[in-house]
């Protein structure tokens, strides 16, 4: 390691990483919590509940809408996180020109 050279603690505790982090929290956590809490109402609803075995279209009923939507949902949380990762991507780069331009500095 070369003299005056950053290390991950060094990056760690930067004002921009830390704002990086706590972006990613105030998105990652409530959409992991709704997904869970979306993901986990089938098999709760199904074992102790008979709301979904009513018909809904034809013989079709709730639980199968209730399962296909959860792919939707899938996809849809998918397509948000994408969106919202270039934000997180753009902090990133940051941080990255911040180190190098230090490490530059230090030289």
């Amino acid at each position: 390691m070369r003299k005056n050279q950053l290390t991950y603690s060094d990056i760690a505790r930067s004002e921009l990483f830390r704002k990086l982090m706590a972006k990613k929290k105030r998105f990652i956590i409530p959409m992991t919590l709704f997904f869970l809490a979306f993901y986990f109402t089938l098999p709760l609803l199904t074992s102790f509940s008979e709301v979904l075995n009513n018909k809904a279209v034809g013989s079709i009923s709730w639980a199968w809408i209730f399962a296909f939507s959860q792919f939707i949902m899938t996809w849809t949380l998918c397509s948000f996180y994408s969106r919202k990762s270039e934000t997180f991507d753009a902090l990133c780069e940051e941080i990255k020109d911040q180190v190098q331009a230090a490490e530059r500095k230090a030289g």
